[in-house]
């Protein structure tokens, strides 16, 4: 089975494919279900094409799975020529009146029916391959047992299924909760995510269940959320639906066996708009997985990758319409969390020449330091020197030389301290702890040690651990509390 990851900017399909992604799947411009992704622009072609130069054989899929209105089909021909520049496998439709114009453009290029299509029936896939697709992202009501069956109805079409990631309550995700209430369609890309908020009903009178119900379907109840006190909004709950459900996260990786003789040809993570870790450990997680399942390594060596989901953002889980309804209709509360925050993106080694220029400016500028305090009066040298014990940031202090250490240029994301631990995650490992000792935070353009670094600053790390390509550093979140849902910004 292919696995297919998000990528919502280039940065993100970098680490999707360095984290073991057979494929990945981008938006371009506004065509995307997910505009307020990075999503694709300019020139980035050049990297996109870099990218799958150094992983060869990874597929790269295209989402243009808005519903189109007839002047965005009139964007869509202008823009072709920019698409063209891509090197796209696969196109991801939803909207049939694209598909000739996608035909006749990119006749290379694969059609993959967009689970927005709602494809849960054999005849529906037949119709669909007449058409001209080759694979159909199957709708997420679906069983494993209707997946089978399709497979077996219509065995050289490719079915495409979600393994893991946010669900939508509404039906393939059409819904209309997010342009009622905030004006922003979910249908052109900009869900607002309504569902997850936080609502109170109105009323406080003790009732019977009966009593309960019949209010529920009476359309008299108002909701109100609790960021937005005054603006309340008719509710109706009919007999097996209730019109504002959070939904749990989708996770299926304990059962990728029962995708595999479903028939299922590519398992596809959700998240175009999560975050680089969010990508990097959720796809290692079903690749490690899914190299257990085809005998490559052992389940007991792809297990502590797959127990790593934990600490990955997450909501309570279910395994959705796979298996019976009453799992997809159990939903949660809250936004979804994680005690670790990804506190740098390890850009490299620096070796050599590079290493040795900042080994020499720290030498330098400590003695430069040094040699201002021995000048001063020693009144001043002594008020100078009570001033750094204070403040320890002001201290110039050069790093030594290890044996055996090795330094790795970062691009910091959030606060990494020097005298806190630190970790090391990577495609190869699983992860590793840093102690304060262990490594050096060190400034690159002055050579001299830093008690902390975060967005924004220059650092790179000099440590005792060999790092491979694509490894990331995270850190405990600091407002991380157990047990405790957190307001992020939904």
């Amino acid at each position: 089975m292919e696995l297919l990851s998000p990528a919502g900017n280039v940065e993100k399909l970098s680490y999707a494919y360095a984290y073991g992604a057979d494929a990945a799947y981008i938006g371009l411009k506004k065509f995307s279900l997910r505009v307020k992704a990075d999503n694709f622009y300019d020139d980035e072609y050049k990297q996109v094409i870099a990218l799958k130069e150094k992983y060869p054989g990874r597929r790269l899929h295209c989402a243009l799975n808005i519903s189109f209105h007839d002047d965005e089909i009139d964007s869509l021909r202008q823009n072709l020529d920019y698409f063209k520049l891509y090197p796209i496998d696969a196109f991801i439709v939803q909207d049939i009146g694209i598909v000739p114009l996608l035909q006749k453009e990119f006749p290379k290029a694969q059609l993959h029916l967009s689970t927005q299509s709602s494809c849960v029936n054999s005849e529906a896939v037949k119709m669909y391959k007449a058409m001209g697709f080759s694979r159909i992202v199957l709708g997420r009501e679906i069983s494993l047992d209707q997946i089978r069956r399709i497979k077996d109805t219509v065995p050289d079409m490719e079915l495409e299924a979600f393994c893991h990631g946010a669900m939508c309550i509404a039906y393939a995700g059409r819904c209309l909760m997010s342009a009622y209430l905030t004006g922003r369609s979910a249908q052109s890309g900009f869900c607002s995510h309504t569902c997850r908020w936080n609502f109170k009903v109105a009323g406080d009178q003790p009732m019977s269940v009966e009593q309960a119900k019949a209010l529920a379907q009476s359309g008299l109840l108002t909701i109100e959320e609790e960021q937005r006190p005054g603006e309340k909004f008719p509710i109706f709950e009919g007999d097996d639906f209730t019109a504002v459900l959070s939904s749990k996260d989708l996770r299926m990786i304990e059962h990728l066996a029962d995708f595999k003789a479903a028939g299922v040809d590519s398992l596809k993570i959700e998240g175009r708009m999560k975050s680089v870790y969010y990508v990097a450990m959720v796809t290692r997680a079903y690749r490690k997985a899914l190299d257990a399942l085809e005998g490559k390594i052992t389940a007991a060596e792809a297990q502590p990758f797959i127990d790593e989901l934990e600490n990955v953002s997450h909501r309570e889980s279910t395994t959705g319409f796979y298996y019976n309804k009453a799992e997809a209709d159990q939903t949660t509360i809250g936004a979804s969390d994680s005690k670790y925050q990804l506190a740098a993106e390890i850009d490299g080694e620096v070796t050599g020449k590079a290493f040795e220029s900042i080994y020499e400016l720290g030498q330098t500028n400590y003695k430069r330091h040094t040699d201002e305090l021995n000048a001063m009066h020693p009144a001043a040298r002594e008020a100078r020197l009570k001033d750094l014990e204070i403040h320890t940031d002001r201290r110039i202090v050069p790093f030594e030389k290890h044996e055996g250490w090795k330094m790795y240029s970062i691009t910091a994301l959030n606060m990494i301290k020097a005298d806190e631990e630190i970790e090391f995650v990577s495609p190869d490992f699983v992860s590793v702890t840093a102690k304060p000792g262990e490594f050096d935070l060190i400034n690159p353009e002055t050579g001299t040690k830093l008690n902390w670094v975060c967005d924004g600053h220059p650092c790179v790390v000099y440590t005792k651990y060999e790092l491979p390509p694509a490894a990331l550093l995270r850190t405990l979140d600091p407002d991380y509390v157990e047990g405790q849902i957190r307001d992020t910004g939904r």
